[in-house]
């Protein structure tokens, strides 16, 4: 199953192993517990002095196996065979549960480890998911160190049986004892703050405490990042706030267009973005939603930005890149069925609805794309498309159109998705041409009808477009003194990651020309 590459890699990170392991499954007669057996078995080959392997588990969910530490319990469990996506969480928890330190802060992990009560996770994944990872991985280390908190992450393809009692229509859901706990990617300080409820106050008071700034950056992702690098490059003092580091890049699959990098994956460019901000002298406060900003009041100059926990941090600058999500389609049936059908993410969760009917909203790039690789996967894909053509770039609409499995309406218009009260059931649309109505009978709809801006708190403060987006001038200068905006929340056109990560850069140093004029233009 592992190449000699893969093996040799794999032995020199179990050099890091500094206390033995165990590796128990719980096996049937499935074809993915002999891959399972087959996996852990040529791992625990690779180092046979700290890794062992058996087959005496005795666990409820077959076929699983358990990572823990000799002689403990750790709650470690794959109800998969991790591959793919997955690959790397295995990795992660053999090398954590064998005593090697997370790349995690401090308070973090003392965070994690003082929790109070029992905690019992699931993780519903599946393995092309590029979403799934970070949750994965988060809820691994928090059992490795935390002994009151167990999770198992399991691959929807392995137990389609339970996936369909259950009604897990998207990926990553996670289940707390049984019951919803989350659904889509989570970073770790999300998953801690639903957990530790004192966590948001000790937040708050942490951040009241924090000096101005003279560049505050909003939002990490692309123009963000950029903005901090060329910020902290002039030495000044600068700060990113950010919901989560990565924005939009951290929800996209591949990344073939951004010049240098000929191929990369979201979440690694993200991570990517990340890394370089923090190798200059930038204060990250992740996982903090921006509520308000706050002109400056008195002579001191100083803009407010007011984060949902109540917290006020304050800059002689303020760079808004708080990008864009998916567009709603805001019709009957999509917001009651988020989740149990209704999807944004064909990457992720088209694998949950293999051998079934779905439908695409939506004949953009995106949309099409989604078509294209969910016809490989399900039975049939509806398109459906407002406009009297595809919009998307002809080479896709031709591969589209050879494709025997997919349907395609153009002008229609959605009116509605209908379930069974569980889950989605069906999709409703009206030829613009003559009136007429129809219904697809199908189990999941993918909606791709581009993107809204994350501006709704800036209302009243800074000019916004008719369609929400900032106005920037062409420094990136918005209606507020000392206040820039860069990438897909402004009204730059073509939202691309190159050109948000420039528009990042423009305004990092027109807030720098700002301060050194002493506020002038």
């Amino acid at each position: 199953m592992l190449d000699d590459s893969t093996r040799g890699q794999l032995a020199t990170y179990f050099e890091r192993i500094s206390q033995p392991i165990e590796l128990i499954a719980s096996l049937d007669d499935s074809q993915g517990a002999a891959d399972i057996r087959e996996l852990i078995t040529e791992i625990a080959a690779i180092e046979p002095a700290k890794i062992t392997a058996r087959f005496d588990g005795q666990f409820a969910r077959r076929p699983s196996f358990q990572i823990t530490r000799r002689g403990q319990d750790m709650g470690v469990h794959f109800a998969a065979l991790p591959m793919g996506h997955e690959f790397t969480s295995l990795l992660l928890a053999l090398l954590w549960a064998g005593g090697h330190p997370p790349k995690v802060e401090a308070d973090v992990i003392e965070q994690i480890q003082a929790l109070d009560g029992e905690f019992s996770f699931e993780t519903w994944m599946s393995l092309t998911c590029h979403n799934c990872p970070d949750v994965v991985q988060a809820f691994n280390l928090m059992a490795v160190l935390n002994p009151r908190i167990r999770h198992v992450a399991i691959d929807g393809g392995l137990f389609q049986k339970e996936v369909e009692e259950r009604q897990i229509m998207a990926v990553p859901t996670v289940l707390q004892g049984g019951q919803a706990f989350a659904s889509g990617r989570m970073e770790l300080a999300e998953i801690l703050k639903k957990i530790d409820t004192g966590a948001a106050a000790r937040d708050a008071a942490r951040l009241a405490q924090k000096a101005p700034y003279d560049v505050l950056i909003v939002g990490g992702g692309p123009a963000g990042a950029a903005a901090a690098v060329y910020a902290a490059r002039k030495g000044i003092r600068t700060g990113v706030v950010a919901e989560r580091f990565g924005g939009q890049t951290l929800d996209t699959l591949g990344i073939e267009n951004y010049i240098s990098v000929l191929e990369t994956q979201g979440p690694k460019f993200a991570a990517a973005l990340e890394a370089h901000a923090k190798a200059y002298d930038v204060d990250i406060m992740n996982g903090q939603r921006v509520a308000a900003l706050q002109p400056a009041a008195d002579a001191s100059g100083l803009i407010g930005v007011t984060l949902d926990n109540g917290a006020v941090l304050q800059g002689k600058t303020v760079i808004l890149s708080t990008g864009a999500r998916w567009r709603n389609v805001n019709v009957p049936g999509e917001a009651e069925y988020r989740t149990k059908g209704v999807a944004y993410c064909p990457h992720c969760d088209g694998p949950l609805f293999k051998g079934k009917d779905v439908a695409v909203i939506g004949g953009g790039n995106s949309g099409v794309e989604a078509a294209i690789d969910l016809a490989g996967v399900v039975r049939h894909v509806t398109l459906i498309e407002f406009l009297d053509q595809l919009k998307a770039d002809a080479v896709l609409v031709n591969k589209l159109k050879s494709l025997p499995n997919v349907t395609i309406h153009t002008n229609a218009q959605t009116t509605e998705i209908t379930g069974d009260g569980q889950k989605v059931d069906g999709l409703k649309f009206k030829s613009r041409v003559d009136g007429s109505e129809h219904r697809v009978p199908l189990s999941g709809v993918f909606v791709q009808i581009g993107l809204v801006p994350n501006t709704e708190f800036l209302k009243g403060t800074v000019e916004l477009s008719k369609y929400g987006e900032v106005i920037v001038d062409a420094r990136g200068a918005t209606s507020l003194p000392g206040v820039f905006a860069a990438g897909d929340a402004t009204t730059v056109p073509y939202k691309q990651i190159i050109i948000a990560a420039g528009e990042g850069a423009k305004a990092a140093l027109s807030a720098f020309d700002h301060l050194i004029r002493g506020g002038a233009h």
